[in-house]
């Protein structure tokens, strides 16, 4: 390595340590619960034409690789004659953004001397963005929230007052979503301030040279490991429980010289519910499934997501189209990493895991208070949760672990500190994880109930009851999830219900199939379960 690219290299990482920085601040200034204990957040670097320099380790493939498409959508909205220094940009358009209303977006243009060098962005989920709630029962999305098109938060410093008052006319929960906006304003300047300060540093007048220094090295590696993976077209097809019937989803994955592409034709109709997802939220998790199997230490930005395309038919569920009902888009969503790696899998046998849990069991309620003289106002709750990964190769899965999302475990005390909950248990879920030459990943058991005088409205978004995480290489499924009230009462797993107040809500959640013949088990490690209590 030369000594300029050796000087490159280092920008580079200055300029990963940057984006950190950003997300660490986005994290310390965050209302909701969901980015400041879960990490349901992104953020990243762009340079002046839009594309993704680096991102921060913090966040979820959800919200960093949508926000990679998002920032072009920006600068043609905004224009680029009406970007000014001191602009802050916000969105939460579920097809220019991350997928659904949820998710809020802001974008802060960098200037240097008076010229425009770049662009920070960040993501984040907040917890309630008006409507039905976050849930899936909506029939269209004008009924989910507010839709905030990519407007200017800020123009030149100045705040803009009526889209703040907009905002808080419409949300259940107006200081914290105002406030997660004003913090991911905050972390983009945390970021736009470390990065001129670097610039001094290094006498860089703009960030096109490290850009394409960035570029030109994350894509020649992107390609040499593509090119491990022999040419040609696999399939893979995916049963789900969906809303009301079991949906199909299909993945024709092509692999040729250029990268890979995967076709969803064959996969079912978009829903009456809430459930669909835009494309490029399938993307994000198509690729992201991709780069995990075959390059996991490679850098993430615009080099290594370009080689990685997908197409579907308009109409299917993963490739929902306005005014199609998202709010829940996840649900489905996190299943595309499992169903495109299950294609990979036969090329690549050895690498791929078994099929996991994927979506995650996210407990969203609305605690109201259960007393007709003396009512207090409606507190809004969500609570992230995870079952087991499917096992791998020579490992077995992860308990409780959040993939493909990478969101961290909300603690039981952060939970119970914000509204009227208390979680009574939580714990690992034995005889749940696939049997296998490499055992599936756990799910858990969580208990929660209302506290006294209140009760939950409750909306129910979970899947993997009916369809269970699939072995492979022999391996056996996962076991199934489970929704009941604490009297054994069979609990609906989609749409809004309601939890009396003397009555608890038990998830039991599913987990990982296992990979490889049950009987080439080591017996240690079947010993090893039965002392832990995984299995009984």
């Amino acid at each position: 390595m030369s000594n300029q690219e050796l000087h490159r290299q280092v920008m580079w990482n200055r300029l990963i340590s940057v984006v950190e920085e950003q997300a660490v601040t986005l994290v310390r200034t965050a209302f909701s619960t969901s980015v400041r204990e879960a990490g349901d957040l992104s953020a990243g670097v762009f340079d002046r034409s839009g594309r993704m320099i680096a991102q921060a380790v913090t966040g979820t493939p959800g919200h960093v690789n949508t926000m990679a498409a998002a920032v072009p959508h920006f600068i043609n909205d905004i224009g680029p004659e009406r970007i000014y220094p001191g602009d802050v940009y916000v969105t939460n358009d579920p097809w220019k953004g991350t997928g659904h209303l949820h998710d809020i977006t802001v974008t802060t243009p960098v200037f240097r001397r008076d010229e425009l060098v770049g662009f920070f962005a960040s993501t984040a989920h907040v917890v309630d963005i008006g409507g039905r709630g976050f849930g899936p029962d909506a029939g269209e999305v004008y009924e989910e929230g507010v839709r905030i098109p990519i407007l200017k938060w800020a123009e030149r410093g100045t705040l803009n007052d009526d889209l703040v008052a907009i905002i808080r006319s419409n949300v259940r929960e107006a200081d914290q979503v105002v406030g997660d906006v004003h913090g991911l304003a905050a972390c983009n300047e945390t970021g736009r301030r470390r990065l001129l300060t670097m610039m001094d540093e290094f006498d860089l007048t703009d960030l096109d040279d490290l850009a394409e220094f960035v570029f030109d090295r994350t894509h020649r590696a992107t390609l040499d490991v593509l090119s491990e993976v022999p040419s040609g077209t696999y399939r893979n097809e995916m049963q789900v429980d969906g809303y009301d019937t079991p949906l199909t989803l299909a993945v024709s994955l092509t692999v040729d010289d250029r990268g890979m592409h995967a076709d969803f034709t064959g996969t079912s109709p978009a829903s009456a519910f809430g459930i669909n997802v835009p494309i490029t939220y399938a993307q994000a998790y198509f690729t992201y499934g991709m780069l995990v199997a075959l390059a996991p230490e490679l850098p993430n930005n615009f080099a290594s997501l370009a080689p990685f395309t997908v197409s579907a038919p308009p109409g299917v569920i993963l490739n929902a189209t306005h005014p199609q009902p998202v709010a829940v888009r996840h649900v489905i969503g996190h299943f595309v990493t499992d169903l495109c790696l299950g294609a990979i899998a036969q090329a690549l046998p050895d690498v791929v895991p078994a099929e996991g849990a994927g979506a995650l069991w996210n407990f969203q309620a609305s605690a109201r208070s259960a007393a007709t003289d003396n009512p207090q106002p409606p507190v809004e709750i969500l609570m992230f949760n995870s079952g087991g990964t499917g096992a791998r190769p020579t490992l077995d899965g992860l308990s409780a672990t959040a993939f493909p999302s990478g969101v961290r475990t909300m603690s039981v005390e952060a939970t119970e500190q914000v509204g009227p909950i208390i979680v009574w248990r939580k714990e690992l879920r034995p005889d749940s994880g696939g049997a296998g030459r490499q055992r599936g990943g756990l799910g858990q058991v969580i208990e929660v109930g209302p506290a006294d005088g209140y009760q939950f409205e409750f909306a129910a978004m979970f899947d993997r009851v009916d369809n269970p995480a699939r072995g492979r290489e022999g391996g056996e499924q996962g076991a199934p999830g489970r929704v009941e009230l604490d009297d054994g009462t069979p609990f609906p797993t989609k749409g809004k219900q309601t939890v009396p107040a003397d009555r608890r809500l038990v998830m039991h959640l599913p987990g990982g199939g296992g990979f490889g013949d049950p009987d080439e088990r080591d017996p240690e490690a079947d010993e090893h379960d039965r002392r832990q209590g995984y299995v009984t």
